[in-house]
Formats: C-alpha cells, sequence, structure tokens
C-alpha cells in the first residue's frame, strides 16, 4: 500500500497533546428503522475514500514531529452496534441515547487505529427510529471540514439523482461562526487600533490568569473534561429567529447570541440569586476561511491550494456575557454592539500568530497548554455549523434532524448549533450533578419565547 504521509496541522497537533484531546460527536435522526446490513460497505466505498485521514494513523517522526501514516483499516474496529432490551418505549430508549452518548464522550480513541467511529443505535427513540452517531476526532478536520465531509455522503430525500444544494454563508444570513473574514484584515482606523489593544489585552488575560467567577454553569475545578456529560437539543424556527432579526435590524448572529445570553442570566437567576450576574465569558468559535459556502471534497483536500478548507481554520472570540436586563431584547442588542465591536479589532490575527510564534519557541506541548487555560478560564464554548436547507438521506434513509456536541473541552458547558431544513438546532453539552439539565433547557426555550414575544409586540 502506499504511504500517504502528511504533517499533522499545528491545530491538530494541540488536540493531541497531553494536556487536551478534543473530539466530535455528531448525530443523525433517521425517520425509518435503521438497516444495517450494508453499514461497511457504505463505510469502505463511501466513507473512507472522503480523505486520507480516515485512514491514516497519527505518528511520530524520528525528530517527534507528527504525521499521518496511511494504514489498512479494519472497518469492524471502527464500526459499534449498542445492545439494549428490546420492546421498551421511546422514553426509555431515548435515555439509553443519553447515557450511551455520555459514555462514548469520555472515552479515548486506541492510537492503534484511525481517529474515529461510528455507532449505530437501531432503537426508536421521541425523536427518531434510529440514530447513526459519528465520533471523529477534532485533529481530522473542525466542523467545517466534518460537515463538508457529511454531506458527501448524503443525497437529497426527494430525489438522489439530485446533489443537495450546498448552503451559502452569506453575510446577511449568518449565524454563530459564519463568515468572519474580517479576522483577516486589520482595521486602519484609531478605533480599531484601539480596540485591537483592548481585545488582545483581554484575552492574554483571559489565557493566562483571568478566570470567569464560579457560577452555576461553572465549578472553575480541575480535569471537568473527564467527567460524564448529558446532551440534550431543542429546535428553534429560523423564521421565527428571522422575524426577530427584522423587527431589530441586526443579525440572524445577534439574535442567536442574545437568546443564548439571556437564557444563561436566566437559569443562573434560578439557581443562585446572588451569582445571577457572575463575571462570564463565552467563547464562540469562528470559521477563519475566506469563502462562502462549503467545496466540493475535491477542492477541499487539495494541496496546492491556498484556499484550501480542509483542516482546522478556526479562531475564539472571547464575548463577555451581558449582565441580567429587565428588557429582553436588550440582550440581542448588547449581542449586536458586542460583535460589531469585536469585528473593528485585529485580536483574532494577533493571537494567531502569538500561538504560532509560541509553537516555533516553546513547542505544540506548551502552546496546547495555553490553549487549555484559555478554554479553561471561561465558561462556556459556542459554536455553529450551517447544515443543508433541504431534506436530505444517507443510503435511502432519510434524515429527520441532526446535531453535534465537541466533547473533552475543559469546561462544565458546551453550545453547539446546526441549521437543517429551516429549523436551528441547539444541543447542550452539560456536566452532570452541577448544571441541571432539564431546568438549563428550559431557561434557553423561555429565553427565545420571551425574546420573540416582545419583539412582536415591538413592531404592532
Amino acid at each position: 500500500m502506499e504511504e500517504y504521509s502528511e504533517p499533522v496541522s499545528p491545530t491538530g497537533q494541540y488536540f493531541t497533546s497531553s494536556v487536551i484531546s478534543v473530539s466530535v460527536i455528531g448525530v443523525l435522526e433517521s425517520e425509518i428503522p435503521i438497516d444495517n446490513s450494508n453499514s461497511l460497505s457504505l463505510l469502505k466505498d463511501v466513507f473512507l475514500p472522503i480523505n486520507p485521514r480516515f485512514s491514516s494513523l497519527m505518528v511520530k517522526d524520528k525528530n517527534g514531529k507528527k504525521h499521518w501514516k496511511k494504514v489498512n483499516v479494519k472497518l469492524q474496529d471502527h464500526l459499534q452496534l449498542p445492545k439494549f432490551p428490546e420492546g421498551k418505549t421511546p422514553e426509555f430508549y431515548d435515555d439509553c441515547l443519553k447515557d450511551y452518548l455520555s459514555r462514548i464522550s469520555l472515552e479515548e480513541f486506541p492510537q492503534s487505529r484511525p481517529l474515529w467511529e461510528v455507532h449505530v443505535f437501531q432503537y426508536p427513540t421521541k425523536n427518531a427510529m434510529g440514530n447513526v452517531i459519528f465520533k471523529l476526532h477534532h485533529s481530522l478536520g473542525d466542523g467545517f471540514s466534518l460537515m463538508g465531509a457529511l454531506l458527501s455522503c448524503m443525497q437529497r430525500a426527494d430525489d438522489p439523482r439530485i446533489p443537495l444544494t450546498l448552503p451559502s454563508m452569506i453575510p446577511t444570513g449568518r449565524i454563530v461562526g459564519g463568515d468572519h473574514s474580517f479576522c483577516q484584515r486589520i482595521s486602519k482606523n484609531f478605533s480599531g487600533i484601539v480596540n485591537t489593544v483592548v481585545d488582545f489585552g483581554w484575552s492574554l488575560l483571559k489565557s493566562s490568569v483571568l478566570e470567569d467567577h464560579k457560577s452555576p454553569v461553572r465549578s472553575g475545578e480541575e480535569g471537568v473534561e473527564f467527567r460524564p456529560i448529558t446532551i440534550t437539543t431543542l429546535t428553534f424556527s429560523l423564521d421565527q429567529i428571522r422575524q426577530i432579526k427584522a423587527s431589530l435590524h441586526v443579525s440572524l448572529n445577534d439574535v442567536v447570541c442574545g437568546v443564548v445570553f439571556l437564557g444563561i442570566r436566566l437559569y443562573m437567576q434560578a439557581m443562585k440569586q446572588d451569582l445571577t450576574d457572575a463575571k462570564s465569558t463565552a467563547l464562540v468559535l469562528l470559521n477563519t476561511r475566506n469563502v462562502r459556502t462549503y467545496k466540493s471534497i475535491s477542492e477541499m483536500v487539495e494541496p496546492d491550494d491556498d484556499e484550501s478548507t480542509w483542516g482546522n481554520r478556526f479562531a475564539f472570540l472571547h464575548v463577555p456575557l451581558p449582565k441580567m436586563a429587565a428588557n429582553p431584547l436588550n440582550f440581542v442588542l448588547k449581542a449586536n454592539k458586542l460583535i460589531r465591536r469585536k469585528k473593528n479589532s485585529a485580536a483574532l490575527v494577533l493571537t494567531g500568530k502569538l500561538l504560532d510564534a509560541l509553537r516555533k519557541l516553546r513547542g505544540p506541548e506548551v502552546t496546547a497548554k495555553y490553549i487549555h487555560s484559555t478554554l479553561k478560564n471561561t465558561s462556556m464554548t459556542v459554536s455553529n455549523i450551517m447544515g443543508p436547507v433541504e431534506r436530505m438521506a444517507l443510503s435511502n434513509h432519510p434524515v429527520k434532524g441532526l446535531y453535534f456536541m465537541v466533547v473533552g473541552v475543559p469546561q462544565n458547558l458546551t453550545i453547539t448549533m446546526v441549521s437543517y431544513m429551516g429549523k436551528l438546532r441547539m444541543a447542550l453539552g452539560t456536566e452532570n450533578g452541577l448544571i441541571d439539565s432539564p431546568k438549563f433547557k428550559s431557561c434557553l426555550q423561555n429565553a427565545f419565547d420571551t425574546i420573540l414575544k416582545s419583539a412582536i409586540s415591538s413592531t404592532a
């Protein structure tokens, strides 16, 4: 077999260091019972050819540098078929699925095989007749890459002969983590310089000595990435989000951030009144590619393309949570103000250069510790992936819904979002024993309903 040897990217090295190991779990909900008979052939003929990393090990050369090495893949080692008692209720299998996702989120990938797994949950839950679970190490690529890989495996449910329309990340419709080419240019006006100095300085402090307050969503303890989590989801209408957007003359991004910020403050208020306005920071993951849409897989893996989009190309944006306000719309307006201000700053560029310099001078392990500290000192991570508009199918199984979760981060709370068929699916990763998952979910739903009602009233 021809050996494939590509250097592991800097971010890939950070996420496979001794201090941090991050993976992505994606869940596809099937509208019909899952036929597992052709799973291995799908993995062999459709999944593996997407990218050589899916059939490669991460190895070190004699100089200690990490590379991807092509190997023979034993597909049966990567396919898991969990077994549970037969004939139970969807509510019973809902609990089984939550426990199963919690368990696999804590499991490390064996280093003796490529860093991915597929789990087929063949039991009916309240949301689906079955679930296909992908677990992939973040070193394989970021959300943009992995969503592109997923879309390449799918067909349109109404007509498999027609390819799925790849979603476009147009500026007027982006949500958290959409088009952020602003981070590749440095503002030349005075306010931009001031914002850059302030934001970069604050980022340095947040990544080193300045920690968020302890709160109902942050314990401030070490090792939280090794504790069990619960993954729950809720769904919002994109049409209703657009209604709020039009009413307040803001972006979809601002609306979603406002909902998240208000929901967290409502939860803090419900749990501990004296900690309602605890100083808390959200790390928002931004896609730094200068692209408008998902490219084809062949374009994404083209090594000679300067705009090659496969891999890890994102940055963290520190966004402080606004304090509790009487008017719920203030959270959306505040988010709008904060994000517009962050756009007029080159702090992300400087942070990227700092990480690169730190890696060259001190090595990837020291840089990984810096990133671990950046995550640990904040209260949560928020990230988003844009999904297809049309109903899609996997091997003639129509997909009713999908969601994903980033696991292995040293935080007690992670919030992720994906758009699909006119809906925004929000997934909540909450630490067991610290965060009351049902109450937290209820607070976010209440935040959305309150903001929607207030926005409608403001235009009546």
